[in-house]
């Protein structure tokens, strides 16, 4: 047990040492010394700012702005002459503050629709700032998954915190700025770099149009509609057949029809072939030329407004994520969305509402995995997620089924989406940070039980066991790698506590997050080869998801409390290394991937060199 003095240090004193501190006794250390300073007591401001007085710095009263303010790029005010304020006054002012921060939330998201969301004072919200703060905002309401008449019901109650905060510290490059971690690489990357590799990569190569082989339609509609539907559940199994002979009559040249069919057979010839990690360098997928075919239509479909070109955009969008196309994939999802918005307030028949329900969900969930690494521009198509309604079934016109229509899967990663950028909006975002792990326990624990009642009300068919047994379903091992990140990103603050001061780990309730936190993490990394089962929708998330989790490992192998929650240093060894080996096979495909690759081969020789040395004598290095 924890003594008063102990809990009271880890409730307020997990911050990291701020770039701003940094800067200041730089500062300090190039004043030049004169003789005026050693004859002479040295002058102070007579007014402080209030971003000084609340750092406790000294403020050098410059107007309009104090050296400080100008480094930190933030708003200098000074507090009038002659004005002393009590606590009631403070607390006054406080609350005015939080009730216009919390003006100025609303306006810029969605509805809150009758749920309150609560704000930080001005002290907790400017005490300390950046990669390694605690971001806490608000609590959220429990996610309703119930599941009547036997299909899958997972509309969570709506509410703005299942919005992905625009600035955030959720990317895995954001971890190289954390203490311990950032030892273990030469050079300080900003997660805005993976966004500028992208855009400064090698085009894809269209050319001449290719000669189409149908030899093996038949193999590829069948492998689409068992192994691909499945998780964009964006092609209704019953209208198939209808769309596939007018893009016959029109030879697979011209309208939306041949655009959808001419992806469809590229998604599941794309299926057959296994993870394109393990295709051969520089040499075309088999699965392209439908590809390159179905993109000479899509020029003309963008310029139109319904609801089968933004599902042909949609599919073209899922084929660019299969060949590690992030960038590419979000130029069309702009597209899509706005048109998606354009949608919004016009009549649609049932059929097409349907359609456009599962469209709608396909670019929130392919934008949100985008935000969640990159700092790219917001549609603002979630605001409109609590207007479209969730997908329902497709209508049975009759005819032969070219599959089954299982939303099951679909709906459930809808679910665990909203609540990831939950996560995101209440931990990760950059608007309200504090440091206190006592004020971040109940917003944890809170997401932690939403994602309790997420597993415990999914359908039998696709719940998966926590264990280590192997599950048959490419579904149920996604679903579970993503429940076990989900998981991680929730605790992932208190490690960063540790991290950032060792004495934390001495507060129970940090201990017992670390714990699940690291539990999680080696869980999506012990048996790595799992993530090819989703390689056709998350293979570039994915990998950057497990780098994250990569790095967040190697830190705590490198803290004498945390190594002691991890398995035995020769198993953190072992998986460690068939992470960086799966990761090298991804390098080719993409150049955020290359990079991502390489720090964590630097990392983890760095790490093995730093556990060697004298002063590392807690691990047990094998």
């Amino acid at each position: 047990m924890s003594t008063p003095s102990t809990d009271r240090e880890h409730s307020t004193d997990v911050k990291p040492r701020r770039e701003s501190d940094a800067v200041e006794e730089s500062l300090k250390r190039k004043r030049p010394s004169t003789s005026t300073e050693i004859d002479y007591a040295r002058r102070r401001a007579t007014i402080a700012c209030e971003i000084c007085r609340s750092r406790k710095s000294r403020c050098d009263g410059s107007r309009p702005k104090c050296r400080l303010c100008s480094e930190l790029n933030a708003e200098c005010v000074y507090r009038e002459p002659g004005i002393k304020l009590d606590a009631g006054d403070k607390l006054i002012l406080e609350r005015l503050s939080a009730i216009e921060n919390l003006i100025t939330s609303s306006m810029g998201s969605s509805p809150t629709n009758g749920f309150p969301t609560t704000t930080h004072s001005p002290a907790a919200t400017s005490s300390t700032g950046g990669d390694d703060a605690f971001i806490v905002r608000t609590t959220a309401p429990v996610l309703d998954l119930s599941m009547p008449s036997g299909g899958v019901d997972l509309w969570p109650n709506p509410s703005v915190d299942s919005t992905m905060p625009k600035t955030h510290t959720t990317p895995a490059f954001n971890l190289l700025h954390w203490p311990k971690i950032r030892d273990l690489v030469s050079q300080r990357w900003d997660p805005a770099i993976l966004v500028n590799l992208e855009m400064h990569r090698e085009p894809l190569a269209f050319g001449s149009p290719r000669v189409l082989d149908f030899t093996h339609v038949p193999t590829y509609i069948e492998a689409y509609f068992k192994r691909v539907n499945v998780w964009y559940a964006c092609v209704s199994p019953f209208s198939w057949n209808r769309y596939y002979r007018k893009a016959q009559s029109q030879n697979f040249r011209e309208g939306a029809e041949s655009c959808i069919a001419l992806l469809v057979l590229a998604l599941g010839c794309a299926s057959t072939g296994g993870s394109v990690s393990t295709q051969p360098q520089k040499t075309e997928l088999p699965s392209y030329p439908f590809f390159v075919a179905a993109w000479a239509i899509l020029p003309s479909l963008m310029m139109r407004a319904d609801v089968l070109a933004a599902q042909c955009q949609i599919l073209a969008a899922a084929y660019l994520f299969y060949a590690v196309r992030p960038l590419e994939a979000w130029n069309i999802l702009t597209s899509t969305c706005m048109k998606l918005q354009l949608l919004l307030g016009t009549s649609l028949s049932p059929t097409a509402k349907q359609l456009y329900e599962r469209v709608y969900w396909n670019a929130l969930l392919f934008e949100s995995d985008l935000l969640a690494e990159l700092e790219l521009p917001h549609s603002g198509i979630i605001q409109f997620e609590d207007i479209v309604g969730l997908p329902t079934q497709f209508e049975d016109v009759g005819e032969e089924h070219a599959g089954v229509d299982d939303l099951r899967y679909f709906l459930a990663e809808i679910a665990l989406r909203r609540l990831l950028n939950r996560v995101s909006n209440l931990i990760y975002s950059k608007t309200s940070p504090i440091t206190s792990t006592a004020a971040l326990d109940p917003v944890v624990g809170d997401l932690d039980s939403q994602l309790t009642e997420w597993y415990n009300k999914l359908p039998k068919a696709v719940q998966f066991d926590y264990g280590r047994a192997p599950l048959a379903s490419p579904v149920q091992i996604v679903l579970r790698l993503r429940y076990f990140a989900c998981r991680t990103i929730i605790y992932r603050p208190y490690v960063l506590a540790v991290l950032i001061k060792e004495s934390a780990f001495l507060d129970p309730a940090v201990q017992k997050n670390c714990r699940r936190c690291l539990e999680a993490c080696v869980r999506q990394l012990e048996h790595i080869t799992a993530h090819h089962a989703g390689h056709l929708p998350y293979l570039w998330q994915g990998a950057l998801s497990i780098v994250s989790q990569t790095l967040l490992v190697m830190g705590a192998t490198m803290s004498p409390s945390l190594s002691a929650l991890l398995p035995a240093s020769h198993q953190m060894n072992a998986i460690i290394d068939d992470v960086v080996n799966e990761i090298q096979r991804y390098a080719h495909l993409a150049p955020s991937l290359r990079l991502a690759a390489d720090i964590i081969k630097q990392a983890e020789e760095r790490r093995r060199q730093n556990l060697r040395s004298p002063s590392m004598a807690y691990v047990n290095v094998v």
